[in-house]
């Protein structure tokens, strides 16, 4: 009987230890990969001034919550919607990788002004390793922002989508997108 017992307060006193751990560990854990901006709402209307009939500038974005391992970011712009939203016939892409770990943001016009050391421009559907803003000939365009936690660095050369999407296989960490729409004629 007095074994049962001391059995019993042994599993209650580990029981107790393991929750007591678990709030703990809790309160350290990661949150998710977020990506939002101070220029647009989630499938908010991206301000004209980020367009082709503005400055086209890059809109400033941020990022946070990125998963211990990360040793780099990578961030795909896609318009899914070209050239025209009733009849898409193609995605229209922008690149920029191996931002490194401890980024948690991209100031508005980056690409121009200064992008964090080690970050790369990749070649866009322009043929340019540079940002160019929307400008959808056509309709309301939806463009994608996917940011991806990598576990890896990628190849310092100017690599288009297809050969990040290639390159990122396998060490994904986590991944977070913001949409944001635009038609010519938005203010």
């Amino acid at each position: 009987m007095v074994r049962l017992r001391s059995t019993g307060i042994i599993r209650l006193a580990l029981i107790l230890v393991l929750q007591a751990w678990l709030i703990v560990d809790t309160g350290g854990a990661a949150m998710a990969l977020t990506l939002s901006s101070s220029a647009f709402k989630p499938s908010g209307k991206i301000p004209s001034k980020y367009t082709c009939e503005g400055s086209d500038a890059s809109p400033p974005l941020s990022f946070g919550g990125a998963p211990q391992g990360t040793k780099s970011f990578a961030l795909i712009l896609d318009d899914p919607d070209a050239p025209d939203p009733k009849a898409p016939k193609r995605v229209w892409v922008r690149v920029l990788y191996n931002l490194p770990a401890d980024t948690t943001e991209l100031a508005k016009n980056a690409s121009a002004t200064g992008l964090p050391k080690g970050a790369i421009n990749g070649v866009n559907d322009s043929k340019q390793t540079s940002y160019n803003g929307p400008c959808p000939p056509t309709g309301r365009h939806r463009y994608f922002h996917k940011l991806y936690a990598l576990d890896t660095m990628l190849p310092a050369k100017a690599l288009t989508k297809a050969d990040v999407e290639s390159a990122i296989k396998g060490h994904v960490l986590a991944q977070a997108e913001l949409i944001g729409t635009y038609q010519q004629g938005d203010p």
